[in-house]
């Protein structure tokens, strides 16, 4: 049995296979993942978009929940978007600022 910071460690991995589909950057180092809760076979994300009126906001959380459940043990994905913080460029990673020109 894996731990949860195991299980956490694979779903980041996943989600840095997400990208918004307007940059070159993955959700997870843009900052868009607010926080990934695990309990058993279920996960719960809270996560962002760059925007309330993100084009992608159509496709993203079908990702993300798509990328999650590749995991094995996953049966359940559920998906809260908020709006509370609102993103800013300031939340990205070191890596994504550098990629976007922001270093």
């Amino acid at each position: 049995m894996k731990s949860k910071n195991e299980i956490k460690d694979e779903i980041i991995e996943k989600l840095k296979e997400v990208y918004d589909p307007e940059l070159p950057v993955n959700i997870w180092d843009l900052g868009l993942i607010y926080e990934i809760n695990i309990n058993d076979n279920h996960v719960g994300i809270v996560m962002t978009l760059t925007a309330p009126n993100c084009p992608a906001a159509g496709i993203l959380p079908f990702d993300v929940e798509n990328k999650i459940k590749e995991i094995d043990y996953i049966n359940d994905v559920s998906l809260q978007i908020t709006w509370t913080p609102k993103w800013n460029k300031d939340m990205m990673s070191e890596e994504a600022k550098l990629e976007l020109g922001f270093l």
